[in-house]
């Protein structure tokens, strides 16, 4: 008596005599599944083997490889006893979900889950499938825990990547359509099954058994090719992430180099000036940096650096905005702030810096800052209102350093200069 393949499920028994008449057999879709899972997993590895600094990317590959091993175990479960085809069936399609899961929630930079968790659900799905094929046989049920951990898999991944903003990020939301889409529909499948009449002999109908099987594979190799183009997706999202970042951020000191801070405050002033309100910019250079380069070592002024922009964040809301001009200085603008409040802002700055000298093991850099502040007026450019508070700095730095000066013109009215000194 001839055997069909159920995917996932084992041989289904179906005389010879009933079985239908169709152009495309399971075992040709199963070929074009296991191809196309290899090639998956082959273009991921190269991929990966270039950029192994992408996250998730190797678990990713690793999942496709499992589902290639699904693939391949399907057509060669006659060659082994029926309980270790089932095994091996289910253990990998399991695994491959799991990691599925743990490259997104890597991706995203969540912390994973315990591994235990997948020892002890996976464990218990292939006892479970283990008793349905040795103790008590039951197709269905097999059928029912080969698709119940990868559904749930699925979905959670599905979850875990839907974030960060469908305009912003759509890979994202397309592996997470289609993660949600497969596992949901790997929880409801063997739903699809019970839909076949049952003949007179007590056996389902041969031609919908068949039928239904093939809408499975189908099914399985239109979700192994979007995830695979989604992963790569998210790869090359991920890759122009960084790229971006080299372009726009200074490598030292993690903050927006001079081209990325004067776009952002040219768009910055746009917007301030459809609501006619001003944006304060302030400039601050290091007071005798080049004397700590010259005492300490470059190192050590590195790590003054970095210092300085750690006191910066903590006087500063998550609206701010930093940037290093070059050197020693560095720049901010502060949307929807008053001259009141960026004055506040830049003694603040100035006495914490004065207050925290660096610590280089046993012994401390005293440092210092001079900082400028001027308002961007209505028609004002970014460059035009960096020049201004450049001016305030280095009028700071005449007048004996370690000093807030502000621009003599602030929207167009003449400011007598304030100044604070230590």
């Amino acid at each position: 008596m001839p055997r069909d393949t159920v995917p996932g499920g084992g041989p289904v028994n179906i005389p010879a005599a009933r079985q239908p008449a169709l152009k495309v057999h399971s075992p040709t879709l199963l070929i074009i599944a296991a191809l196309l899972t290899a090639l998956v997993t082959t273009v991921l590895y190269a991929v990966w083997s270039f950029n192994r600094n992408i996250p998730g990317l190797r678990l990713w590959m690793v999942s496709f490889l499992l589902g290639s091993v699904f693939s391949v175990s399907l057509l060669v479960r006659d060659w082994f006893p029926e309980v270790v085809a089932v095994v091996i069936s289910q253990g990998s399609v399991s695994l491959a979900a799991y990691l599925c899961l743990m490259a997104s929630r890597m991706y995203m930079g969540r912390r994973p889950f315990s591994h235990w968790y997948a020892v002890v659900g996976i464990g218990a799905l292939m006892v479970a499938s283990v008793y349905f094929t040795v103790v008590q046989p039951h197709l269905g049920m097999r059928f029912v825990f080969v698709g119940l951990g990868a559904g749930i898999c699925f979905l959670l991944t599905a979850r875990t990547m839907a974030d960060g903003g469908v305009r912003r990020v759509p890979a994202r939301y397309l592996f997470a359509l289609v993660a949600g889409l497969h596992g949901l529909f790997l929880l409801l499948r063997p739903a699809l099954f019970k839909l076949a009449p049952v003949a007179p002999g007590g056996l389902p109908d041969a031609g919908l058994v068949a039928l239904v099987s093939q809408f499975v594979l189908l099914e399985a190799i239109v979700a192994v090719v979007l995830l695979g183009f989604g992963a790569l997706m998210l790869a090359n999202e991920f890759i122009t992430s960084e790229l971006r970042h080299l372009a726009e951020m200074d490598p030292l000191t993690n903050v927006f180099n001079r081209r990325a801070f004067l776009t952002l405050l040219d768009k910055a002033i746009s917007a301030a000036q459809r609501t006619g309100t001003a944006v304060p910019v302030l400039v601050m250079d290091l007071d005798h940096f080049k004397n700590i380069n010259d005492t300490w070592g470059h190192r050590a002024g590195d790590d003054v650096l970095r210092h300085f922009v750690m006191l910066a964040h903590r006087c500063l809301r998550k609206e701010d905005v930093m940037g290093r001009l070059g050197g020693e200085e560095f720049a901010i603008f502060l949307p929807n702030a008053s001259a009141a409040g960026a004055l506040a802002v830049a003694e603040r700055l100035r006495a914490l810096v004065e207050a925290q000298p660096v610590a280089t093991g046993p012994q401390s850099i005293p440092l210092t800052v001079s900082v400028g502040v001027t308002l961007c007026a209505h028609g004002d450019a970014a460059g035009a209102a960096l020049q201004r508070a450049d001016e305030a700095m280095y009028l700071a730095k005449e007048r004996g350093r370690n000093r807030v000066e502000v621009s003599e013109k602030i929207l167009g009215t003449p400011v007598a200069p304030a100044a604070t000194a230590a």
